[in-house]
């Protein structure tokens, strides 16, 4: 099963690169990006991922404003042969330099959705800590994961009207990962293990001169199951090194604070600690300014869950109120929020994304999807 790929020498398998190294059906390919203005006028969302062993490629738009609906565009397919074919009918992803400007475009369709959008890096990529789960004796979730921020320009029409991404005004950033993760439809048989709780954060957050990164897997008792910060220099479009300097990343440890929404597992504020190799403290105090729903990019969403077959090419679309939505849904619990960030000296602005599911004990949580109860 060869591809234009197998003529490069980067194979790490003796396999062709089409091939994953592990027959675990959930092994997955993904490219995500978000975007969003400071003022918090707009946020979008845009995800395509491969999952080689399900022979699926999906992907999704979605778009927030205040006070209007979240709009969103689904799509999914059989996996091209080519795995560097990221087409999805309307729904198309060039990497124009590799680790510099990806162009993401979709077409006018039934969605009322459309795009022409040009992402450009700021930052060298920035590879986060392994990230490594487990169900009993099972890995859930072994994945390599690396982020880069940068800005975004283009355009974009949603069903109430149009936005215009201006270069410098809006900024964003690339989430590419692959490994092995729990997706699409459940598997059957074999005894089941109790359902753990599990809290996830990453906080990407841009500074006049550099950005900040914060990423958490807490266990249900509030234990670090991957805790991990990290601060790199934010450059101009087209002044970053043609070659990939991992030594620009200042790797810190990390803790982080939560009050939540009364009745719901969304922050109402939030605080990250970073905390140097010198012992050097710096305190970041978060301010959500818009919420956006993370199963409009299929994480989650009861028709377009990300990783289910839904045929050999299909597009769908959905659109929803999200201060009318019931936050005890399991769906409803992921979110990213667009925040302020201030550290006392400095302020700046990105995205808190966070998910708790379960039982968790820091935040008083005792059931699934149960809220915060003030105590």
């Amino acid at each position: 099963m060869l591809t234009k790929l197998d003529d490069f020498p980067v194979h790490q398998t003796s396999e062709p690169l089409a091939i994953p190294h592990t027959s675990d059906r959930n092994f997955y390919n993904r490219t995500w990006f978000n975007g969003y203005s400071a003022d918090a006028s707009y946020y979008f969302g845009i995800g395509i991922a491969i999952y080689p062993h399900r022979e699926i490629m999906d992907c999704a738009f979605s778009v927030v404003r205040p006070g209007d609906s979240q709009y969103c565009f689904f799509g999914s397919r059989r996996i091209p042969r080519d795995i560097t074919e990221t087409e999805i009918g309307p729904f198309k992803m060039e990497v124009s330099a590799p680790m510099r400007r990806v162009r993401i475009c979709l077409d006018k369709n039934e969605s009322g959705l459309s795009c022409d959008l040009t992402f450009e890096a700021r930052t060298q990529p920035i590879q986060e800590a392994r990230q490594t789960l487990w169900s009993g004796s099972r890995r859930t979730m072994d994945a390599t994961r690396f982020a880069q921020f940068g800005e975004w320009q283009g355009r974009i029409e949603v069903p109430s009207g149009k936005i215009q991404v201006v270069a410098g005004d809006c900024l964003g950033t690339k989430d590419r990962s692959w490994g092995v993760r729990n997706v699409g439809e459940p598997e059957l048989g074999g005894a089941t293990n109790p359902p753990g709780g599990i809290c996830f954060i990453w906080a990407p957050l841009f500074w006049s001169d550099h950005v900040s990164h914060a990423v958490f897997f807490d266990g249900q008792n509030g234990e670090p199951l991957v805790r991990e910060g990290l601060e790199a220099p934010l450059h101009l479009v087209g002044d970053l090194d043609t070659q990939i300097v991992d030594e620009s990343v200042k790797k810190l440890s990390a803790s982080h604070r939560i009050k939540y929404e009364p009745n719901t597992r969304w922050a109402a504020s939030a605080e990250i600690d970073l905390v140097g190799l010198d012992k050097t403290l710096r305190t970041i105090t978060l301010q959500p300014k818009l919420r956006f729903m993370m199963k409009g990019l299929g994480y989650g969403h009861p028709q377009w869950k990300q990783g289910v077959w839904k045929g050999e090419l299909e597009t769908g679309s959905d659109s929803f109120e999200p201060d009318q939505l019931d936050p005890s849904r399991p769906e409803n619990l992921h979110i990213q929020q667009i925040v302020n960030a201030e550290d006392g000296n400095r302020s700046g602005t990105g995205v808190l994304e966070q998910i708790v599911f379960g039982p968790y004990a820091p935040a008083g949580f005792t059931a699934l999807t149960d809220g915060f109860v003030e105590r």
